[in-house]
């Protein structure tokens, strides 16, 4: 039962992660720099928040 609640939490902190990372990259690109920097960054966010997603500990390290 513990393992499956871990599972879940996971996945849920991985979408949350990946999507946010994406959105405020693409936010931020198409504000900035048009239709390119949107994707450009959006990529950039989508890659930093698979990173977060999979090592959160890494995440509050570079936080601290």
């Amino acid at each position: 039962m513990i393992k499956t609640i871990k599972t879940v939490i996971h996945v849920i902190w991985a979408f949350s992660a990946i999507t946010l990372g994406t959105t405020i990259g693409a936010v931020y690109g198409w504000e900035h720099h048009g239709w390119i920097g949107a994707i450009a960054l959006g990529f950039v966010g989508f890659c930093f928040g698979a990173l977060a997603a999979a090592s959160p500990q890494f995440l509050l390290q570079i936080l601290h």
